[in-house]
């Protein structure tokens, strides 16, 4: 039988966002390497004979290089396996699915792509966002806060003057960093921007902020998009923000009623100094 190659979108993370034919393809699989991020759910869909390894790149920790994964593709391809590529979102968006296929291409390996929901897209949703909206945003960009070459500067002007909702992939821990390339881009301190951490999972968390109040927001689990613009004021609101004021509103409560209690005279010392003498 002669082998293929899939590259399988896998969504933004909850199984039941996987297209159809990416189920089918996944349940057919003779080996799945997969990006470090696909959920133990979504791999349980493979059959229980496939093999299975993990070839994810995460947080600059590489298990292996982008070479090697190419050359295990056309390996295992050629010696007539079905091979499923399982990326997160969809393959080729910051998702490296054309060096890929371009590897596939060189060797003569058949290959077919299935598009899968985009982590904008599905993070978006999920925290309620339109990314595009009549009178607010006409425009939608998509980002990686991640550089190759830490000495490339950004050519992020153009889109932050636009008006148009940027959608910025991987933004990593420093949010201050992120706050000042849009700052230098052209982008007000006003703008409102959410952080949609793990999406689509039953431990997402959104946080509601500011371009210029981005350095103070909570450093949410990866993995994070950052989604700025107009559009993100027309969310859902019941964020993670307002759970951290509510609950520092609650410890205020607590410590000030506290501190009333520890300081209220007793009472029968208090009629003692009411007698008259």
């Amino acid at each position: 039988m002669k082998g293929k190659a899939y590259l399988v979108g896998a969504g933004p993370g909850d199984p039941e966002l996987l297209t159809l034919k990416a189920l089918k393809i996944l349940q057919a699989a003779d080996v799945v390497l997969h990006d470090d991020l696909i959920s133990a759910d979504i791999l349980a869909l493979a059959p229980r004979t496939a093999f299975i390894q993990n070839v994810g790149k995460r947080c600059g920790q590489k298990r292996i290089t982008q070479n090697e994964i190419n050359s295990l593709l056309v390996s295992l391809a050629s010696s007539g396996l079905q091979v499923v590529r399982l990326k997160g979102g969809d393959p080729f968006i910051f998702g490296r699915g054309g060096e890929e296929i371009e590897a596939l291409r060189q060797h003569g390996i058949g290959f077919e792509i299935v598009p899968g929901v985009t982590a904008a897209l599905g993070a978006a949703a999920a925290a309620e966002i339109p990314l595009t909206q009549r009178n607010v945003s006409s425009a939608l960009v998509f980002l990686t806060g991640h550089r190759l070459d830490e000495n490339t500067k950004d050519n992020w002007g153009g889109f932050a003057s636009s008006g148009a909702t940027l959608v910025i992939y991987m933004p990593g821990p420093d949010y201050e960093g992120t706050a000042l390339r849009l700052f230098d881009a052209g982008m007000k301190g006003n703008t409102p921007c959410a952080l949609i951490s793990r999406a689509t999972s039953p431990h997402q968390q959104v946080y509601h902020t500011t371009v210029g109040e981005l350095r103070s927001a909570p450093r949410l689990p990866a993995p994070t998009l950052l989604v700025v613009g107009e559009v993100t004021a027309l969310g859902h609101y019941a964020s993670l923000r307002l759970e951290i004021e509510l609950q520092s509103a609650q410890q205020e409560y607590v410590a000030l009623v506290a501190g009333q209690r520890s300081i209220a005279p007793d009472p029968e010392a208090r009629q003692e100094q009411e007698r008259p003498a």
